[in-house]
């Protein structure tokens, strides 16, 4: 912001302006004119334009800024603008650290099963050219672009990298193949940032079921049960939480007995059973 003629991106506060979400800051100060100071830290680029016309991009250190000069030139601005130079310039600061991006989102198995994602990427601004890219590619609103801003152009490259791969896998394998959805969003993302002047550095992706049931399936039929057993557990599971005593019997896909006898007697569909709908009554007591 600017004070006493200075340029930077330090607040009145002296508070750093370019956190670890911001990508771009477009200074809102129009009193940047002949002498003004521009002052760049280590991790910033700085693009000066003039009337929408990039004149120059700082790395670090400190720059005088130099407009025309002109005979005609100061006396039209001491009579029409009270001594204030009319010409428009803006800066520009670019974060050239690395900043990370997190996007979250919903793709379908192979069985229509639905899937949430998370993926993690980091980015940076390398190069001068760069720091042009994005000024000239990247719209923004107000005086910040944000990892949030790059996210809404990211979101539907990764959606469309991981679903074209998760679409053709069974539910159960989509974590086999977590390398090559990696290596898939990583290579189109860095395509696609590339056109706005943004690297691409590394890129972590998790995919899980939406459905807790599955979630819960799946984590038995980890310790290599079947998927009849894995069902078998995950019901005894819910009934050892709910108090229910034939928990055990469940699990080990036994019927419950008590002192030998089991409580329930089969008895011949239609023959009055029908209103359980099981083919079974309690037994009458001896």
């Amino acid at each position: 912001m600017a004070l006493r003629n200075v340029v930077s991106t330090l607040s009145n506060e002296g508070k750093e302006v370019m956190g670890p979400t911001v990508l771009l800051f477009h200074v809102p100060s129009d009193g940047i004119a002949n002498g003004t100071l521009l002052t760049v830290e280590s991790n910033h680029f700085c693009v000066l334009k003039s009337r929408g016309a990039i004149l120059n991009v700082y790395e670090t250190g400190q720059y005088q800024v130099e407009t025309p000069q002109h005979p005609l030139f100061g006396s039209i601005q001491t009579a029409f603008y009270g001594g204030q130079n009319p010409w428009q310039y803006e800066a520009i600061y670019l974060n050239r650290a690395k900043l990370v991006c997190t996007t979250q989102g919903q793709a379908l198995s192979k069985e229509m099963a639905e899937m949430e994602y998370s993926v993690d990427y980091y980015i940076h601004v390398d190069t001068t050219d760069d720091a042009v890219k994005v000024v000239q590619h990247m719209p923004y609103a107000g005086h910040f672009i944000t990892t949030d801003n790059v996210n809404a152009y990211a979101g539907p490259v990764i959606e469309q990298a991981i679903n074209q791969i998760v679409q053709c896998t069974p539910l159960e394998q989509v974590n086999e193949k977590i390398q090559e959805i990696t290596e898939a969003v990583h290579d189109k993302l860095a395509a696609f940032l590339k056109e706005y002047g943004i690297q691409l550095n590394s890129v972590k992706v998790l995919v899980r079921p939406s459905d807790e049931l599955m979630k819960s399936l799946i984590s038995l039929k980890a310790f290599g049960l079947s998927e009849l057993e894995a069902v078998r557990y995950f019901c005894a599971l819910e009934m050892a939480k709910r108090g229910v005593i034939s928990a055990p019997n469940m699990a080990c896909g036994e019927g419950f007995n008590i002192s030998g006898s089991s409580p329930l007697v089969n008895v011949p569909l239609g023959s009055g059973a029908g209103q359980g709908g099981n083919g079974k009554r309690p037994a009458e007591p001896v």
